[in-house]
């Protein structure tokens, strides 16, 4: 039995914790390091491998303070080859396989540039799954801004990650799940699985609660970033002129600004 959690650090990050039932734990894009080392002390957990989706300093900057607890050297790093990561041990790429023995859990790499170019998302089936970890590339609700890559290259990671499994788990990194619904309702104001899924998200906040994971399934239904094919999407967009690319291209410009 696995758990996963969502640590909370800076105004929106969330680090992602999966832990067994032994106490071994792996961390996920820890930005910084001193909320994960109150996590793990206060369930008597032992790190044991880090996986880093990509270079910003806001998932990668408490490595090396969590690498010095363990004097031993033994905890690896899994990160983007086409990155410059601190402390990286392994370097993967699109196709790989990270296979953990504790927590025994198998992810296959996905490269997935847009945000950044090298950006990767690390992705668990059956049985320990369906999960994904993926960084700033989707988003619940939303997807990344575009700091490196092409809208050509973030609509075609996107469509990797939507052909996933529909009940696959998206831990993405940042609580931007109300602001990236209340763009989606601008984009199609009428669709009741928006507006419904908003409400819901508000009232989670509203109680202090995390609004992460969310599904594929949820995402395929309200992510406007996942619809580029949709007539009420493409409708809101009518520059775009029904082009998949173009639409996405249109719509990230819009949030951008929104």
């Amino acid at each position: 039995m696995l758990t996963l959690h969502p640590i909370p650090a800076f105004h929106d990050n969330y680090i992602w914790a999966l832990s067994d039932e032994h106490g071994s734990a792996l961390i996920v894009d820890p930005g910084t390091a001193d909320p994960v080392i109150d996590y793990l002390d206060a369930h008597n957990l032992t790190l044991k491998a880090l996986l880093i989706t990509h270079h910003h300093p806001d998932h990668t900057g408490g490595i090396q303070a969590l690498l010095s607890r363990s004097p031993e050297g033994d905890v690896p790093v899994y990160g983007p080859a086409d990155e410059q990561i601190p402390g990286r041990t392994h370097a993967v790429g699109d196709g790989d396989v990270v296979a953990l023995q504790a927590p025994a859990i198998r992810f296959e790499v996905i490269r997935v540039p847009g945000h950044t170019l090298g950006h990767i998302a690390f992705f668990a089936g059956e049985p320990e799954g369906p999960l994904l970890f993926c960084g700033d590339t989707l988003f619940a609700g939303g997807c990344g801004r575009l700091f490196e890559g092409t809208p050509a290259q973030m609509l075609a990671s996107l469509d990797r990650l939507q052909a996933l499994p529909a009940e696959t788990l998206v831990c993405c990194a940042h609580e931007y799940t109300v602001s990236n619904l209340r763009f989606a309702a601008a984009v199609t104001p009428e669709d009741d699985a928006v507006n419904q899924r908003l409400a819901a998200m508000v009232n989670l906040r509203d109680a202090g609660k995390v609004t992460l994971p969310s599904t594929l399934a949820d995402e395929r239904r309200s992510n406007p970033f996942l619809r580029a094919d949709d007539p009420a999407v493409q409708a809101s967009v009518p520059e775009a002129k029904g082009d998949r690319t173009a639409v996405f291209t249109a719509l990230r410009a819009w949030k951008d600004n929104f």
